[in-house]
């Protein structure tokens, strides 16, 4: 009995190491492709990229004086015209020393005056020696002394003269500045930014204070947005852009580029050009400051072969290809013909896509591209066909375990998900 219990025994064991090695041994488990139709479609390249709403035209408003802000005539979103008071500077100092000036003038024209008399005094001084010396009742260095004071004093008038235009000047300066405490509007508009209350005290001694913002028309207002050089070869003045704001989501709003600045914006070693999209804003809706999130078509092509991106990102395992001549190192079959895209035409150079033969082997195909939209590319190439099957990735049944080189039951989970991760 114990005999027929332990071969019993022996035999529940045996089966258990022969079920387990049956299960679990080197069974290479069937790899399944997961593949996508070629198609015809509209393949639309499109470049994005964020920037703000600003008004086409916004002057800022400053001043040229320094002083104390006496009063505000403007606010926030108030409609101005061109020559408007917008604020005004206290003017006591100003007129004070514009009555200065007028009183520095008047002294230098009584001073004129003076010069004057003097000079007619020192020719007569003049006319009386020359007249004597005929006579001989006056020597010669008398005239002489005479004609050095008529010439003084026809000297001092013109110094006198030039001290009256100096104050006139001076006083047009200060009726200038007195002009300049009154702050006006220089266009027409509407006030988006005031940066000053009463009583603050501005200074203009080393820059203008900007006092005001005033946009010229927000009716047609700009979109700036910067984009990187490796798509700014697509883009050119007169094509079509569309964003968004945040303000209102899922509402699109059009325009067209109106300028490409030559002027390269370099940060951190990325370089980007700045865009200028006109838009339309009749209806207000758009703010400046918004932050527009903008769609610029570069390229469209329709009715055209397409296959998903992920078909040319594909690259098969080696492991995959263990039966194929690539593993005999032999190249291995290509389809259309067999023959290669030259890359001098002017195009990209040809990229392969794998297809699946009738016996399981995988095939590349090299193809050139064209556009793309982010999902899907241009096949500008005619090594494919509309309807065929390309493999955009590896199908990993659950369960299944790729075994490698190791004993059965030694491959560890961290190797497996390598694997599958090489994939």
């Amino acid at each position: 009995m114990r005999r027929i219990i332990l071969i019993v025994a022996v035999l529940i064991v045996g089966l258990a190491i022969g079920g387990y090695v049956f299960f679990n041994g080197e069974r290479k488990a069937p790899v399944r492709y997961r593949t996508a139709t070629v198609e015809r479609g509209a393949v639309v390249s499109v470049v994005t990229a964020t920037g703000s709403i600003n008004p086409v035209v916004s002057v800022q408003v400053g001043t040229q004086v320094s002083g104390m802000i006496k009063s505000l005539h403007a606010d926030f979103n108030s409609v101005v015209k061109a020559g408007d008071i917008v604020a005004t500077i206290d003017p006591e100092p100003f007129r004070a020393r514009r009555d200065q000036a007028a009183s520095n003038l008047e002294m230098a024209r009584a001073n004129v005056a003076r010069a004057r008399t003097e000079q007619a005094q020192r020719q007569r001084e003049l006319d009386r020696a020359k007249s004597l010396v005929a006579q001989q009742f006056v020597s010669q260095n008398d005239v002489d002394v005479a004609i050095t004071n008529a010439q003084g004093a026809e000297a001092q008038v013109n110094v006198s003269m030039a001290q009256v235009k100096q104050a006139e000047a001076a006083l047009n300066a200060a009726e200038l500045d007195l002009k300049y405490t009154t702050i006006r509007s220089p266009v027409n508009g509407i006030v988006v930014a005031r940066n000053i209350e009463v009583g603050q005290t501005v200074a203009a001694s080393f820059a203008t204070p900007n006092l005001f913002l005033i946009a010229l028309d927000l009716t047609k207002m700009q979109v700036d947005t910067n984009v990187s050089e490796s798509d700014i070869g697509g883009i050119a003045e007169g094509k079509e852009a569309i964003f968004t704001v945040d303000a209102y989501p899922g509402v699109p709003f059009s325009g067209t580029i109106r300028q490409v600045r030559l002027a390269p914006i370099n940060v951190q070693n990325v370089v980007t050009y700045n865009v200028v999209v006109g838009v339309d804003n009749k209806d207000l809706r758009l703010k400046p400051g918004m932050t527009a999130n903008v769609s610029i078509v570069v390229a469209q092509r329709d009715n055209v072969l397409k296959v998903p991106n992920a078909a040319l990102r594909f690259v098969p395992p080696k492991s995959d290809l263990g039966e194929s001549r690539q593993a005999e190192g032999k190249p291995a079959k290509t389809e259309g013909g067999g023959r290669a895209i030259p890359a001098g035409g002017g195009g990209p150079p040809p990229r392969p896509v794998w297809k699946q033969g009738e016996n399981g082997e995988l095939i590349p195909v090299p193809v050139q591209t064209g556009i793309s939209d982010g999902s899907s590319t241009e096949i500008i190439s005619d090594s494919l066909a509309e309807g065929d099957q390309v493999i955009v990735g590896i199908e990993q049944l659950r369960g299944a375990k790729k075994v490698g080189d190791l004993p059965p039951g030694f491959g560890s989970s961290g190797q497996r998900r390598s694997r599958d991760r090489g994939t």
